[in-house]
């Protein structure tokens, strides 16, 4: 290997193991800073553009705030403690020090075979970010920001409530795909869409989730963390009633039909930031997946599924229109020369390496490998070019932003 290129990955590597800054700040926006260089280096980014974007996004996030730095533990996390504070959003520091000293113990799989399993019904917490940290890091190969994303899941914990969930007894469910259960979900919404609107306002309405109760009162200024949090504890048929796929599929065709369907739901709804959370959580989730035993490969579809739906429960598009997309991109491929349709990868790489919203460097990546790897479907490249911006933060009673006082 060249002495430049050993320098370049020398010096992407040292971003990786920075330790310097809090996972989150702001109060609950997640540090995604090292889930974008693993995207940029993906993406062929120099090892100067990658620096740059790095330092910039710790001076000032386009949340509008820089990062924090990294902050002392409330408390000693051990081996007998270390699920007592999940979810707590506390201590995260401690919690690096107990898997670093662990992996150093048992080696990176046994690590991950033991923990991960436990942390993965906790995947949907900070919007799925604690899933996103450490799948990517183990896509990074990155042993620090495997340890970070160990730390991560448990710090921001929150249960999907899998214990909730049940098979499925709808008659057309055992020859169903992953696109059939979510075009079910769609007309469900449409056919039933009152009843579930009611239900929906009665659950987020209800005082026994409410922060004063004693419900998540870390979660309280997230605005859609909490609402998550809300519709999983309460559970509902439609989202708990497990699909027979998740048996009966082979694990290959899983992934490709879950990335086909959320892909197709990101071009229903282009840009959406919640679903771009999805694309790029799943992909962290298939890399997790595949290092734990193969009898908790399932259960981890299942605990993606059931955080998944949570997060998108009143928010999905007619089923006609996934349909209408389904038709439209199902057998459509790139060939040589121009596309006929969005940007060519060329262009769409070029824009995502210079972008400051991290998201979409993320987004092109994902999309540009499930291009290579299913047979180059145009759906793949043209929901790439479908750039997400930056969401307003949540509001304080009296209309001031969380944190508006630490602006960058």
């Amino acid at each position: 290997m060249s002495t430049d290129k050993n320098e370049a990955l020398n010096s992407i590597e040292t971003l990786l193991n920075d330790q310097s800054y809090h996972i989150e700040f702001n109060v609950f926006l997640t540090n995604h800073v090292k889930h974008g260089v693993v995207a940029l280096k993906g993406l062929g980014a120099s090892p100067e553009r990658i620096k740059e974007y790095y330092d910039n996004y710790a001076k000032c996030t386009t949340y509008g705030y820089g990062l924090e730095p990294a902050k002392r533990s409330e408390h000693t996390i051990t081996q007998d403690n270390w699920q007592v504070y999940f979810g707590k959003h506390c201590s995260f520091t401690s919690y690096c020090q107990f898997f670093d000293e662990k992996e150093k113990a048992l080696g990176m799989d046994r690590l991950l075979g033991e923990y991960v399993p436990i942390l993965l019904p906790g995947c949907v917490g900070s919007l799925m970010h604690g899933t996103i940290h450490l799948g990517w890091a183990l896509d990074s190969g990155n042993r620090w920001m495997v340890i970070e994303g160990l730390a991560y899941m448990a710090f921001s914990y929150l249960t999907c409530q899998p214990e909730k969930t049940y098979p499925s007894t709808r008659k057309s469910n055992a020859e169903e795909s992953v696109l059939d259960s979510l075009l079910h979900i769609a007309g469900a919404w449409e056919e039933e869409g009152e009843a579930l609107h009611n239900w929906l306002e009665a659950t987020l309405s209800n005082e026994k989730y409410s922060a004063s109760s004693g419900f998540h009162p870390e979660l309280a200024v997230t605005g859609a963390q909490f609402n998550i949090a809300k519709v999983l504890t309460e559970g509902h048929p439609l989202i708990h009633a497990t699909p027979a796929w998740i048996k009966n599929l082979e694990m290959a065709t899983i992934w490709k039909e879950l990335y086909e369907a959320l892909t197709l739901l990101f071009m229903a709804k282009p840009g959406d930031f919640l679903v771009l959370h999805l694309i790029t959580s799943l992909h962290g989730m298939e890399q997790i997946a595949n290092r734990i035993p193969l009898d908790q490969q399932k259960f981890a579809v299942k605990c993606y599924w059931t955080a998944m739906l949570g997060i998108i429960f009143s928010d999905v598009p007619s089923r006609a229109r996934l349909e209408e997309l389904y038709s439209k991109y199902r057998d459509a491929v790139d060939r040589e020369g121009r596309p006929t349709e969005g940007q060519m990868w060329e262009d769409i790489v070029a824009r995502a390496i210079l972008e400051e919203e991290e998201h979409n460097p993320k987004l092109v990546y994902v999309q540009r490998l499930l291009w290579e790897r299913f047979g180059h479907r145009s759906l793949f490249r043209i929901a790439a070019g479908n750039f997400t911006t930056t969401p307003e933060v949540p509001k304080l009673e009296g209309g001031a932003s969380v944190g508006a006082d630490r602006p960058c």
